[in-house]
């Protein structure tokens, strides 16, 4: 019999869209099987009612240990497994029921307005610096990369004047030779013991005197919490702001009514997270057999959410009068972003300032030239020339 599970393709032809194959994939019905670059095979859910009944079911585990866990592509051993046990994404309850009460309080809106006034002063200071350098600009390298590494140093504690250290190891952190996790998460321990010996007021100095001091996490979970908040408020936020700033300069007609009302922005930046979606895969394992759009996934396969196929369910075309609250840009049920509050803002600011502040902002080379990253579960580019 011929074999008819399709290869899962991550190729993206254009960088706004789900990767090359996806209509094909939706197309075999909301559950369906792929074959994965190492000759495994998974279930892809691309059906949008589908996907949010299997992350909000507990009979699926994110824990990266699982032998059924789906990778999508293949990762350095340091990327897949350092510091995953104080992560929220890679654990399960009641682990994960634990360390995530810990940080919910550092992430609310109330907490997230508090911190708005910092947000607004770094995006300002980038944009000053980029101004004043003049066109033409690499606007990932001065302004989408820093504004958020610049945010969550903030947030965490972390001195201003080793942010460019951040931005660097954060940028290498996938390197084969994984040095720069090791540098990273040697800095983060070597913080937490000043912190200890000097608080602040910041979320490392809480998690210290409310978690830390009392026993219920110990300094290596910290660090490593704080490596993962470190890593999860950098990557995802810049290449949502380059991409959704590549993705607005290409249609004049959606940027034109960006610029038209600030009150439109949440709305827009709404819009471009279901469209961008720039996590393709949501990857879990079930533990137990589940019933989900007509098949029954036995317990040890593995599961790939395809968040980016999953959010165009609705439309292929971006509007962004008419944003679609629903997606799945954020993950849904326990696992969904603890940070997407300050997400928001940070995209909400940046996109505000960098349109006003830049009115004649352009691309400085036709979309299809702009160069981007290889790794292809997070959508990105390398550069994004600019000019005005």
């Amino acid at each position: 019999m011929t074999d008819t599970i399709p290869d899962l393709t991550l190729a993206r032809s254009c960088p706004f869209d789900p990767p090359d194959g996806s209509a094909e994939l939706r197309e075999r019905g909301p559950v369906a099987r792929v074959r994965l670059f190492d000759g495994s095979t998974a279930w892809l859910v691309t059906g949008h009612a589908e996907a949010r009944a299997l992350l909000a079911d507990p009979r699926v585990s994110s824990d990266r240990g699982n032998p059924g866990y789906p990778m999508p592509v293949p990762l350095p051993t340091h990327a897949r497994v350092t510091n995953m046990n104080a992560t929220l994404v890679a654990n399960d309850p009641p682990r994960h029921t634990r360390l995530r009460r810990m940080l919910i309080p550092s992430f609310t809106v109330r907490k997230i307005a508090a911190l708005k006034p910092k947000i607004e002063r770094i995006v300002t200071e980038r944009l000053d610096a980029v101004i004043a350098a003049g066109p033409p600009a690499d606007l990932l390298a001065s302004f989408a990369l820093p504004v958020p590494s610049m945010v969550i140093c903030e947030l965490l504690g972390v001195p201003y004047e080793d942010h460019e250290f951040f931005e660097e190891q954060s940028r290498r952190r996938l390197d084969a030779d994984g040095q720069a996790i090791q540098k990273l998460t040697m800095y983060l321990h070597d913080l937490v013991r000043k912190k200890i010996d000097k608080p602040g007021d910041d979320l490392i100095d809480d998690l210290i005197a409310e978690q830390l001091a009392e026993g219920k996490l110990d300094h290596d979970e910290l660090a490593s919490m704080s490596m993962a908040m470190l890593i999860a408020g950098h990557d995802t936020t810049a290449h949502m702001i380059s991409l959704g700033t590549m993705l607005l300069l290409s249609k004049p007609d959606q940027l034109t009514k960006v610029r038209a009302d600030e009150a439109a922005i949440p709305g827009a930046v709404e819009e471009l997270l279901r469209y961008l979606t720039i996590a393709a895969f949501l990857p879990r394992t079930a533990t137990e057999d589940i019933e989900l759009g007509g098949h029954t996934i036995k317990a040890g396969d593995g599961v790939l959410v395809a968040g980016s196929i999953v959010n165009r369910e609705q439309s292929d075309e971006l509007d962004v009068d008419n944003p679609m609250r629903q997606h799945l840009a954020f993950g849904f049920g326990i696992h969904q972003c603890l940070g997407q509050n300050l997400a928001r803002a940070e995209l909400e600011i940046a996109f505000r300032h960098l349109f006003h502040r830049i009115p004649t902002l352009r691309l400085a080379v036709p979309v299809d030239e702009v160069p981007r990253q290889p790794f292809a579960v997070l959508s990105g580019v390398t550069e994004l020339p600019v000019t005005w």
